[in-house]
């Protein structure tokens, strides 16, 4: 049972990230403004809650080893993502969105919106990198104590972590990214329980 409550915890946002992505706008204009500046402030307490598929296996007190400093850095990695994809929201999704509504209607919207895009990829970048290497660290924070198990999860979220650094939830593959996302936490998070009940057993 405490499996499955876990498993419903760490795929629950990223599941809604993609259903999010295939609501998104598939471009900023006028007629699509109000739409992305509101679906943005939505997700604003969403994107860092991403993390959680790697807080719930390492929710313990690190230890004074190797897999406690891993745990450190992967702790520090997701508030560093949390931090600056936060940033990528506010500014090329909240500001481009406020800013091209209520442009002049005789202005041209790209010299309006595409610096915030601009600074905007910046933020994201770096957040998708550190989410990337707080995968990398928590797979190395578990891996003394579950094995093997955690590699199915790690190589898929991997995968999706790379696909973020430019697809972000966009449609199509920023929904498949999310996907991917939640079946590598559900993966990461059954791998770990299993070597748990294992080690109770025993």
């Amino acid at each position: 049972m405490l499996t499955i409550r876990n498993i419903a915890v760490v795929t629950v946002v990223p599941l809604v990230l993609a259903a999010a992505g295939a609501a998104h706008p598939h471009g900023l204009s006028r007629a699509t403004a109000t739409d992305w500046t509101q679906l943005h402030i939505a997700l604003l307490p969403v994107f860092p809650l991403l993390t959680l598929g790697l807080l719930v296996p390492l929710w313990h007190r690190p230890r004074p080893d190797f897999a406690g400093f891993a745990t450190a850095v992967a702790w520090v990695s997701a508030f560093t993502y949390a931090a600056f994809y936060t940033g990528l929201d506010a500014v090329a999704g909240i500001a481009a969105g406020t800013a091209v509504e209520h442009a002049a209607a005789t202005a041209s919207t790209g010299p309006i919106k595409h610096p915030l895009y601009d600074m905007g990829e910046s933020l994201g970048q770096v957040g998708a990198c550190a989410l990337l290497v707080a995968v990398v660290a928590t797979a190395v924070a578990l891996f003394p104590q579950h094995g093997v198990r955690v590699i199915p999860g790690t190589v898929v979220l991997l995968g999706a972590g790379w696909s973020f650094t430019d697809s972000h939830i966009f449609w199509p593959r920023g929904v498949w990214t999310m996907l991917g996302f939640a079946l590598g936490f559900a993966l990461l998070t059954a791998g770990t329980r299993r070597s748990e009940t294992v080690v109770r057993r025993t």
